[in-house]
């Protein structure tokens, strides 16, 4: 029996949770949007009267408002969309054990053995939008179909509440016309290099001969093939599924523009630390350190390099990120936002093994500091120690990149950089 897979997704849903809060918000175009004082001033989502003036997500606060003037901006409340969320999920839980987040937002949900139980499946879709909005008094959109990658098109196709079913039977009808770019895992980079080659459409990318595919887009062009074609087979995963992270990492937008390796320096710090802190709570050691940056043009650019050696040490994650931002990024054009990153893991291990030109001694003793700098600042507070670098702009380095919690919309910063 071919599987039943839904995709549920909460319909704006940071603005629909501040209207669901507020009702008098729905009256009036509104949008859940960042600080523009503090540089995050992105459009983090919008209801259906600011988006008929084209507000859109992701766009800056500025642009947003030379559109839609009377545009009323909303702080976000990023525990309440947890809890709300979560809420929303635990109705989508009554129906099966295996609902896989995608987001706070977005969820696939395996209904293939709840159909014999719960009806057929645009019954059980339809019982599910109205519990969501009778309990909660949220709109979701679904999508229905035999893959996830398919089932998730379903749900961005008729909004809001609306759903969509994808058949073998009718795919080709309502999934090749569509732009290539709404295929998972077609992010800018990938896009470019299809258009570059004529594909514009999920069609015309399931069409074209794999081997070329795999020859200009390496592991990825099989993938999208194959999500294009229908082949994807991943399974919806159970509801307390937790897989390891494939990768630890940390993204800030500036206070003000940074200039210089000297600015940058005492950033690089504080998200390092993170990073490290974070690691040490997963218990995993990393080998791949990437940056990424982006300019006062907003361009994105990402580099990454391998260590000779795993790590979980601030100061070591620091020297590299460092090094790859002294290499690439010329100091003449000002920076806006800078991340960090760490991947390729394995399990922290009692006996830490380096390399030859490494200094265990050295090694081991950064790896203390950060355990204490932890322990000081889960029992006294984030503020209570830091490098002293970081005192010189507390505009600029006053941050706690691990606690602090800045909304992003999906996929925001994914995909807007060289490497995806």
């Amino acid at each position: 029996m071919d599987k039943v897979i839904f995709h549920i997704d909460i319909n704006h849903c940071y603005a629909q949770i501040e209207e669901m809060k507020y009702p008098e918000l729905r009256y009036v175009p509104m949008a859940v949007g960042g600080h523009e004082e503090t540089r995050h001033g992105i459009i983090l989502a919008k209801n259906d009267l600011a988006k008929k003036f084209g507000v859109k997500t992701a766009e800056t606060l500025r642009e947003a408002y030379d559109k839609c003037p009377d545009l009323l901006v909303v702080p976000p409340h990023y525990e309440d969309y947890m809890y709300y969320t979560n809420l929303v999920k635990d109705i989508y839980r009554r129906y099966s054990d295996k609902v896989e987040s995608y987001g706070l937002d977005e969820a696939w949900i395996d209904c293939t053995n709840s159909i014999s139980l719960f009806g057929d499946p645009i019954k059980l879709a339809k019982k599910i939008q109205s519990e969501v909005l009778y309990e909660l008094g949220l709109t979701v959109s679904v999508g229905i179909s035999w893959t996830k990658v398919f089932a998730k098109l379903g749900s961005d196709m008729k909004k809001p509440s609306g759903m969509c079913v994808i058949t073998k039977e009718n795919y080709r009808d309502k999934v090749w016309p569509l732009p290539v770019e709404n295929l998972l895992y077609v992010g800018p980079a990938t896009k470019k290099k299809l258009y570059d080659r004529g594909i514009y459409t999920i069609g015309a990318l399931a069409c074209y001969p794999l081997v070329h595919l795999k020859k200009h887009l390496g592991a990825v062009g099989e993938v999208v093939y194959r999500f294009a074609n229908g082949f994807d087979s991943d399974e919806v995963l159970l509801s307390d599924y937790t897989s390891r992270p494939k990768s630890v990492g940390n993204s800030m937008t500036l206070a003000h523009d940074v200039s210089s390796l000297d600015e940058l320096r005492p950033i690089l710090y504080v998200l390092s630390e993170s990073i490290a802190s974070r690691l040490k709570d997963h218990g995993l050691q990393g080998s791949v350190i990437g940056i990424s940056y982006r300019d006062i043009y907003l361009s994105w650019n990402t580099r990454q390099l391998k260590r000779p050696s795993k790590t979980d040490v601030s100061d070591e994650i620091f020297q590299s990120a460092y090094e790859l931002f002294e290499k690439n990024w010329k100091e003449q054009i000002p920076l806006r936002a800078v991340g960090i990153s760490i991947s390729n893991f394995q399990k922290a291990k009692e006996e830490f093994q380096i390399s030859l030109f490494e200094d265990a001694y050295e090694h081991e003793k950064k790896r203390k500091i950060d355990q204490a700098m932890d322990d000081i600042r889960k029992r006294y507070g984030f503020d209570k120690i830091c490098r002293a670098c970081t005192k010189v702009d507390q505009e600029l380095y006053g941050f706690n990149p691990k606690e602090d919690h800045v909304i992003h919309p999906v996929g925001y910063f994914q995909g807007k950089s060289m490497r995806e």
